[in-house]
């Protein structure tokens, strides 16, 4: 029998309290962080779905491993357990472990770049695009064109712009790329997925050039769950299969673990070639700790090494896409204009079209963020002009390509009831949303901005 209600894979073991706040109490809370989300304490939100990242509920046997956890300085056990998980399925033979995907960017890209360097990439993610450009060099993304319209049902919304990227390549020459970095999924893009297709066909175009091609992998299971449902030729290979699948295209990868390795803290860098290997790993001893544990401790080891093992479970990513999907297609039939088909680790509302009446300068993700916030107590994350947005000559915004909410669900930690109660949120949003005014901004740092800026309402 085929039931129509998909219940979570596992039960739970430990609890953790929410505080039940009021309208009244969050205004006063939202005020006092400035109107920026990243500002508030987690203990004055209900539903937390800023993001994915290092959010996950691990499981039992993850808190097993972290008891095994070898705190060794050098050649500990727990380092031998993620080498070989890591190098099992990426095949790489270069394993370097850092504290997390950012200094992992950080390490590699420093190297890879500099001044007059382009890196390429479907779509750039935040933390990304600072690191490349942190280091001097440029960043440009080259998503499709199905990628930019946020109505329009795709299978492999994430892929990289072949042409683009060709054209690209040439226009700033072979020897001055950086890299090419496919992101599974498409995070920026609405965690929309690449096609294995798509990657050969990257694969193509570096070989055609000598340009090396880098995998953000830290969604690389959610990416093959897609591809084994969308792509006709992966329907019957496991979902394991197909990430190594995709690995064995690329020069090398980089991981933020706190995502597809259900984790709360971690990463790596996984390359073929030995001598750019040599190269990250003076830095990282420098910077982040000896190379076997690069910034993690012997129990985070332990706990990517299971997590990696897990992830690929069927009924796990089949409960985690489709609980996903209930979210945004419950929204859509309410008229709440999303991304579609909905990703795999979120749902992104176009603010843009739904604030229609908010200019894009007055930052509709944010002020809807702010609402989703005052009305239920749910924390989001703009993904827009306030996250992307830069500014021309004369100080006048030039604004992302789509004004986005993502919201990212944590990996075991919310119910049903809880998305439930989200959906409940929405009805209130779309209820009162002419009365929803614009947001400025009344202070900003260089790089980074969404995470530190101050805002207020106009």
């Amino acid at each position: 029998m085929q039931h129509k209600t998909i219940i979570e894979p596992f039960r739970i073991k430990m609890v953790e309290p929410i505080y039940m706040s009021t309208e009244k109490e969050r205004l006063n809370y939202l005020k006092e962080a400035k109107h920026n989300l990243f500002l508030l304490e987690s203990r004055k939100v209900i539903v937390d779905l800023l993001t994915d990242s290092g959010t996950t509920a691990m499981s039992a046997e993850q808190w097993a491993g972290i008891m095994r956890g070898d705190e060794s300085y050098a050649g500990a056990k727990s380092w031998e357990r993620m080498r070989d998980a890591v190098s099992e399925l990426t095949g790489y033979p270069h394993i370097i472990p850092t504290h997390q995907g950012r200094a992992g960017e950080s390490i590699l890209y420093s190297y890879l770049g500099g001044k007059g360097k382009v890196f390429i990439s479907n779509t750039h993610f935040d933390t990304t695009r600072a690191n490349i450009e942190y280091a001097g060099s440029t960043a440009i993304d080259c998503i499709t064109e199905e990628g930019m319209q946020p109505s329009l049902d795709h299978p492999f919304k994430g892929n990289i712009d072949i042409k683009k990227l060709e054209d690209t390549i040439i226009q700033y020459g072979a020897e001055n790329i950086g890299t090419v970095i496919l992101t599974v999924t498409n995070n920026s893009g609405g965690g929309q997925p690449v096609s294995m297709q798509n990657a050969k066909d990257v694969r193509t175009i570096c070989d055609k050039y000598n340009v090396l091609y880098i995998l953000d992998c830290c969604r690389i299971a959610e990416n093959a769950y897609f591809i084994a449902q969308r792509e006709e030729a992966y329907k019957n290979v496991s979902y394991k299969a197909i990430a190594q699948e995709m690995f064995a295209l690329a020069d090398g990868a980089v991981m933020s673990a706190k995502k597809d390795a259900l984790v709360n803290m971690g990463g790596f860098i996984a390359l073929k070639s030995k001598e750019i290997s040599n190269a990250c790993t003076t830095t990282l001893i420098i910077k982040e700790g000896f190379v076997t544990y690069g910034g993690l401790s012997g129990r985070d080891m332990e706990a990517i090494a299971i997590g990696l093992d897990e992830v690929f479970d069927k009924d796990y990513l089949h409960y985690r896409i489709t609980s996903t999907t209930y979210l945004g297609n419950k929204l859509l039939e309410m008229g709440v204009p999303i991304i579609r088909p909905v990703g795999g680790h979120a749902v992104y509302i176009d603010a843009k079209a739904l604030y229609n009446h908010i200019p894009v300068h007055e930052y509709p993700g944010q002020a809807l963020a702010c609402d989703l916030y005052l009305k239920g107590g749910i924390r989001g994350c703009e993904i827009g002009s306030v996250m992307f947005g830069k500014y021309d000559e004369n100080n006048n915004l030039i604004p992302a390509p789509m004004e986005l909410v993502r919201l990212a669900i944590p990996r075991r930690v919310y119910t049903q009831s809880h998305i439930d109660y989200v959906i409940e949120t929405f009805e209130e949003i779309l209820k009162e949303k002419q009365n929803s005014k614009g947001i400025k901004i009344t202070y900003e740092p260089k790089f980074l901005r969404h995470f530190t800026a101050n805002f207020e309402r106009v």
